[in-house]
């Protein structure tokens, strides 16, 4: 198979899909690898390294998405790139599609292939390409949340750690899976006062006893987010519903009670966001404020930092992306209810349930599961 990878075009994405070792092991097994120039600079992967690995290494990304069976990506296609999408090429990438009407059109439209890192999932329900993404953002959004909160900035002028005599900030967590714990590890570090709140009985009960102690848990009903909410200094929102938008459990009042220059992370906002009050923002223009609060919604944070993104991320995918190019997209499809779980678009055809509700669409049936 011929398998490519372009430079991201996503505002502040520095992330590569594919490192030279990765097209190194493609190529050991007889595919061919095609690698857009400058596609690994960011990441801290030069063009000699690609073509010592047996890549090759072409002048623009037109060439790999018209050459190859497969692209692997990072982020999901920007305008600029959707005249690149055809049936013959597959694409592998995270994809966000709940949140992006526009790009699920356009990748019906191709009849192109597409399958998002986001929806593999393993028997035990685990999402083993989120999950390292999920722990980069994660302490990402305490660094930032912490950052955020200080003087010159946006924020209330707090530390989150307290001194002696003075009381820590408060941060309110709302989701309990690898965002969550990631974020609150952080945070522990920072000794702020620290409450996770969720649904799942069983990954409180988990995070309670782990910690040592040192969170609080509350179950996430409207009126106890309501309660922790007021007058919190930081919200970190890691809501995943897989497949399908975040649910809004934080309304535009909620965000009110925070008060003046308190900070929100919404790591939901790949999925449309878990506050009424979140937009999606970019690298370069990170934050803004609403109803008093600061809000850092940018989707792609894991891009903020990678050379540790990239590498966490195709360790996980390389896997996969092997199997795609050994067996092809149908075999492996065919022979892998984890990676057919991924599959978004199909012959013209939307097969993702979840997305089709929440833009009106109509959905097929997966032919693989």
């Amino acid at each position: 198979m011929r398998v490519g990878t372009v430079r991201e075009r996503k505002d502040g994405e520095a992330r590569v899909g594919l490192t030279p070792e990765g097209a190194f092991a493609l190529r050991a097994r007889g595919h061919d690898v095609f690698v857009e120039s400058g596609a690994g600079a960011g990441s801290g992967h030069g063009d000699t390294a690609y073509a010592a690995s047996g890549a090759r290494v072409v002048a623009n990304a037109e060439t790999v998405w018209a050459e190859c069976d497969l692209v692997v990506k990072v982020k999901e296609p920007v305008p600029s790139e959707y005249s690149s999408l055809r049936p013959g090429c597959a694409l592998f990438t995270y994809l966000h599609l709940a949140a992006d009407r526009p790009l699920t059109e356009q990748l019906l439209a191709a009849g192109c292939p597409s399958l998002a890192y986001e929806l593999v999932r393993k028997p035990d329900g685990s999402l083993p390409l989120l999950a390292p993404m999920s722990q980069v953002a994660g302490r990402m959004a305490a660094e930032i949340g912490a950052q955020l909160l200080k003087h010159p900035g946006p924020g209330r002028g707090k530390l989150l750690g307290g001194v002696a005599g003075v009381p820590p900030g408060r941060v309110v967590i709302l989701g309990s899976g690898t965002v969550a714990t990631a974020a609150a590890r952080a945070l522990m570090g920072l000794d702020a006062r620290i409450t996770v709140m969720s649904r799942d009985l069983a990954r409180l009960l988990y995070l309670q006893e782990n910690f040592g102690g040192r969170i609080a848990t509350r179950t996430a009903s409207p009126q106890a987010v309501a309660e922790e909410l007021h007058g919190a200094d930081l919200a970190i929102l890691g809501v995943l519903v897989p497949g399908a938008a975040a649910p809004k459990v934080v309304t535009r009042e909620m965000v009110r009670s925070m008060g003046p220059g308190a900070v929100i992370v919404d790591v939901s906002i790949d999925q449309g966001g878990a506050a009424e009050t979140s937009r999606p923002t970019t690298h370069s223009d990170p934050w803004y404020v609403d109803e008093g609060v600061v809000h850092y919604c940018v989707t792609n944070m894991p891009g903020a930092v990678p050379q540790t993104s990239t590498q966490a991320l195709t360790s996980a995918t390389l896997p996969y992306v092997e199997e795609l190019a050994d067996h092809g997209v149908a075999g492996a499809l065919a022979r892998d209810p984890a990676l057919a779980q991924s599959l978004s678009t199909w012959e013209g055809r939307l097969v993702r349930g979840p997305v089709a509700e929440t833009f009106g669409m109509a959905a097929a049936p997966n032919p693989f599961l």
